[in-house]
């Protein structure tokens, strides 16, 4: 399932007031690496239940990279609770993303059938 894309004013509702852990992947059209790493992380966000993966276009919605110190993309933070808990930058294979991710929500929490 594709990646839901929030925007600088669903933020807030999207992310900080989200019920779970939410991957933002902050990402351009222009960028070679968003594009490659993004087929992964739409597998990641159908594989795992215990986190969701959004997309946040810097060119359209400068306001949350700026706030959050997005220097870079692509740049992934994770939030849980409304905080900042994790970042990652830079494209890597699926298998890292997923891995980091997994460390991070402190194991795997696979997807139910």
């Amino acid at each position: 399932m594709p990646a839901k894309h929030v925007t600088d004013a669903s933020f807030n509702a999207d992310v900080l007031q989200a019920s779970k852990p939410v991957l933002v992947d902050f990402w351009a059209e222009w960028c070679g690496p968003c594009r490659q790493i993004g087929p992964a992380l739409e597998e990641i966000n159908d594989e795992l239940s215990g986190v969701d993966i959004v997309k946040l276009n810097i060119d359209e919605n400068p306001d949350a990279p700026t706030k959050y110190g997005v220097r870079g993309i692509p740049t992934m933070i994770l939030f849980r609770n409304g905080k900042q808990v994790a970042t990652k930058v830079g494209a890597a294979p699926k298998s890292h993303l997923k891995s980091w991710l997994e460390d991070e929500l402190d194991g795997p929490v696979a997807k139910t059938a």
